[in-house]
C-alpha cells in the first residue's frame, strides 16, 4: 500500500478497502496512527504561526 493512500485513509479523505481484513489490533493501530498525524499537524500549524504569522505583527 502507497504512503499517500495510507494517508488519505488515515485522514478520512479516501475510503477504506472493504476486502481487506481488519482485526482489533489493526484498528488499535490505526488510530494510534491517526492521532500522531493529527498532532503532529497541529504542530507544524502552531510553529508555522509563530514564525511566519506572529512577527509580521510586531
Amino acid at each position: 500500500m502507497g504512503i499517500w493512500k495510507q494517508l488519505a485513509e488515515y485522514l478520512y479523505i479516501k475510503k477504506r478497502d472493504p476486502n481487506e481484513p481488519r482485526t482489533q489490533w489493526m484498528k488499535y493501530m490505526h488510530g494510534m496512527n491517526r492521532i500522531s498525524l493529527i498532532m503532529f499537524l497541529v504542530a507544524l500549524l502552531i510553529i508555522l504561526f509563530k514564525l511566519v504569522i506572529l512577527p509580521l505583527f510586531r
